[in-house]
């Protein structure tokens, strides 16, 4: 490490050929998500890979089960005036565990380097994230820096599915930290903002009869068709035209269809799932209120429509201030790093920051580059794995602060 009087002098030693053995191992280690995947393999045997990795850097080490055979894993590197002013902590956050493997066109579990991409599934969702913080913490420990304030790796299980490890890690009673910054591959921009969505089950009523008899029957197909009609209007009228800020507009699709018994039988039920994705500025009490008015409207046009509606899942949108500290501060480390201004952005799916966000802990998406999350091809690009580690490395020094050395 060299430094003067001030963090934002540091550069630290990134070592990449560390950081690539550490992607290529948790490559290596099959992550499937259980509840994505049955059978799948799950997060416990990359969490105890992580632990052992977390106790060699001589960090305090915690394994904590975020549901039965679901580990989370916390590595605690202490700062020295911990508690004290200018002594922040901050959580650097990955998850573990990765889509199916099913399908690919490459060796899912033999990380490839080609040129400047490593290829496997995970690579990029989100194993090079992790090397990064890896390699960051291995970069001060090894320069022996020491830092005021706290800084807290946490490797989450379930974000692909329903994000119980980042619910667990900063529920009730859980870690605390002054501010966090999950790395999800973003190409070293900075992620401010991210999407929600809502999960709608609409049970539309008929009435059962014989298909010859038309005065007996109300078709609950149908009636599911008008607010299928309602809705894909409502979208055209008023979604598609509200005011935005760096994400895109909100959205609703119709996702699941599911109604009637046979042929010859006027259908006395039809379920209509939708998701509903919105934007920062939206709340759940936002959706409840548009679905009811589309009911009651469709209700008002045709007698015969009844139908019950619920949320059954939600997840909040997200966005955090650019003049929060965090990042301000790692829009520097960032321009310091790659030489260019930092460049802000949105992204269109949800992510766990929402949780920490909720939980006060003001969070930022920020990692390598790369392509083909969830796809037949992955790669991350090892350069951005180790521009990563640097940024990170050096956003720790100045958010946390340097100790005087004595």
């Amino acid at each position: 490490m060299s430094h003067n009087s001030s963090s934002n002098d540091v550069t630290f030693p990134i070592d990449g050929e560390l950081a690539l053995r550490w992607l290529t191992d948790m490559v290596a280690i099959d992550s499937v998500n259980p509840s994505l995947v049955p059978g799948g393999a799950g997060e416990a045997v990359i969490a105890t890979y992580l632990a052992d990795v977390l106790r060699s850097l001589g960090m305090e080490t915690y394994v904590q089960e975020a549901a039965p055979g679901r580990p989370n894993v916390i590595g605690v590197l202490r700062g020295r005036q911990t508690g004290r002013p200018g002594a922040r902590s901050l959580m650097l956050v990955s998850h573990t565990d990765t889509v199916s493997k099913a399908g690919m066109d490459i060796e899912p579990l033999a990380a490839k380097l080609e040129g400047d991409r490593v290829y496997g599934r995970g690579t990029v969702d989100m194993k090079g994230g992790i090397a990064s913080i890896l390699a960051a913490l291995h970069a001060l420990v090894s320069s022996g820096t020491q830092l005021n304030g706290n800084l807290i790796f946490a490797g989450v299980a379930d974000e692909e599915y329903a994000s119980i490890g980042v619910e667990h890690l900063v529920g009730p009673g859980g870690w605390r930290a002054d501010a966090g910054v999950i790395t999800e591959p973003t190409g070293l921009d900075l992620v401010v903002a991210h999407k929600g969505f809502a999960w709608i089950n609409a049970d539309v009523h008929g009435r059962a009869a014989h298909g010859s008899r038309f005065e007996d029957g109300v078709d609950a197909i149908t009636n599911a068709g008008r607010l299928l009609v309602a809705y894909d209007q409502y979208q055209a009228d008023v979604l598609a035209g509200v005011p935005t800020g760096l994400t895109t507009r909100p959205s609703v699709h119709a996702s699941l269809i599911e109604g009637g018994r046979e042929l010859s039988t006027y259908p006395e039920a039809c379920r209509v799932s939708f998701e509903r994705r919105t934007i920062p500025g939206e709340t759940r009490a936002t959706v409840e209120r548009e679905l009811a008015g589309l009911l009651a409207d469709c209700a008002r046009r045709y007698p015969d429509f009844r139908a019950d509606a619920e949320i059954f899942f939600y997840r909040e949108a997200y966005e955090i201030s650019q003049d929060e500290t965090i990042v301000r501060l790692l829009a520097a480390a960032t321009e310091r790093v790659t030489g260019s201004p930092a460049q802000y952005g949105a992204a269109s799916g949800w992510m766990d920051s929402a949780v920490m966000g909720a939980a006060g802990i003001p969070t930022v998406i920020f990692g390598p580059s790369g392509d083909g999350a969830h796809a037949a091809v992955e790669w991350v690009s090892l350069a951005s794995v180790i521009d990563a580690a640097q940024v990170l490395a050096q956003l720790a020094a100045g958010f946390c602060g340097l100790a005087r050395r004595d």
